[in-house]
Formats: structure tokens, sequence, C-alpha cells
């Protein structure tokens, strides 16, 4: 499903309930993560996540992960992803719970879908730059096309030596502009963006991907059931 205009950071009052599970987890200086932080050297493809600085405030903190939406913004529920590239779990989601929930919900002005980018490095070595190349197709207003080919041919990429040269051919199989992605993918780009929004899912107790949260809540999902029996509850509420 291609996003048809440019997608804008999600954030605003609709964000308040996270502000509070925040305040309730604990917002903590990002230099104390669970996770080490590397940066990425200058001019190479940043395959790591980079340190973001001592961010504490939520607000900022989700500016500066950048949520990309999908759908109404003044839908009565918001579902917002936490998604790792290289996930099976992620990519079974994807395939079999997704476009159910973006024909039967997204389409019809009931739910916005927000993705957040929580790759795993320690177990998804590529995950991390797929994230990139996300963000890169993102810059195109091609970010849900190339989402859905990263998670589609994820058996294809995950495993090989040159997926990065693969992430660009898919951006020209869409029609961007190859030049430009390659460009962004062979630099740091969004390497902050994306380790913000891993620092993000952390203090929200992400323990796993894909994580969902239906109006600032965790929800148990399953199955597609599972999901529009949570939905229908709140459109219901």
């Amino acid at each position: 499903m291609a996003a048809k205009k440019k997608a804008k950071i999600a954030g605003g009052k609709s964000n308040r309930g996270l502000y509070t599970v925040l305040g309730v987890l604990g917002v903590v200086v990002v230099a104390a993560l669970g996770y080490s932080l590397l940066r990425a050297g200058s001019g190479g493809a940043a395959t790591q996540p980079v340190d973001i600085g001592n961010v504490t405030e939520p607000a900022r903190l989700f500016e500066m992960a950048a949520g990309i939406p999908l759908g109404n913004e003044n839908a009565p529920v918001r579902v917002i992803t936490f998604i790792d590239f290289q996930c099976p779990g992620c990519a079974a989601f994807a395939r079999s719970i997704e476009p159910l929930l973006r024909q039967q919900y997204v389409d019809t002005g009931l739910v916005q879908l927000v993705y957040y980018d929580y790759p795993i490095p320690s177990i998804h070595p590529q995950a991390f730059v797929a994230a990139r190349a996300a963000r890169c197709a993102n810059e195109q207003n091609r970010f849900w096309d190339f989402h859905d080919v990263l998670l589609a041919r994820q058996m294809a990429w995950s495993g090989s030596g040159t997926a990065i040269n693969m992430f660009g051919d898919y951006a020209a199989e869409l029609g961007l502009d190859r030049a430009a992605f390659d460009a962004c993918l062979r630099s740091d780009r969004f390497a902050q963006t994306v380790s913000a929004s891993m620092e993000l899912g952390r203090q929200l107790n992400v323990q796993g991907t894909p994580t969902v949260f239906v109006n600032n809540r965790v929800a148990n999902v399953g199955t597609w059931d599972d999901l529009r029996a949570l939905i229908d509850a709140e459109i219901g509420a």
C-alpha cells in the first residue's frame, strides 16, 4: 500500500497516554542503555545504534523517534507497532495481520497505524541498516511500500552479505531515485532516528518484536481476531 503523502511525526496530544507510561516506568538518562550504543563512522553505512545524548523528556524522545503514521490522524484508535525488519515474527505479522488491519480499519478511517523502529542488532545484524533503508525510502514518500517489500522478502536479504545492494535494487523496483536512495543508505543518515526509536521502545518496556500498542496499552496479539477484538472494544468505548 503506497503512502501518497509525506509521513509526519506521530506526536502531539494523542501521545500523552504514552508519556504517562514513560513516567511510570521512569525515564532515565540514555547513557545508561542496557545495550551498547556504538557511534557509526562518518561516511559509511551505519549498521549499529549511535549515541543520541541525554534525552530525558518523553515528548522530545517521541519527536526524535519520528514514528511514521498511516491513516486518519483523528481516528478513534491508534495502533502503534515496534518492528524489527529481520524478525520472523514481524514478517508473519505483516503477512497475516497487518493487511487486514489496513483494509478493515486504517482504510476506513477508524485506526491510525504508526510504525516505530526496534531493530535488535545482537541477533539480527542487518536489522538496523534495514530500518535506515526504510527511512531513506520515506524521504521519497514510499516508506510503507518499502516496509512491505522488506518484510515480504526477508528470507532473501537477511542472510545475504550484499543486503545493502539488495535494498537499492528494491528501491529501484519501486521507482525510487536509486542514486538518492543509495547516497542516503551509504551514509549515517537516520542512524540517530532509529536509535531514538529503540530507546523509546526500551523505555516503554518493549521486550521483543513485533510489539503492538492499542490506544497506549500493550496488546497481547497472537492472531488477527485478538487485535480486532481490542480495536472494536476501543471503538465501542
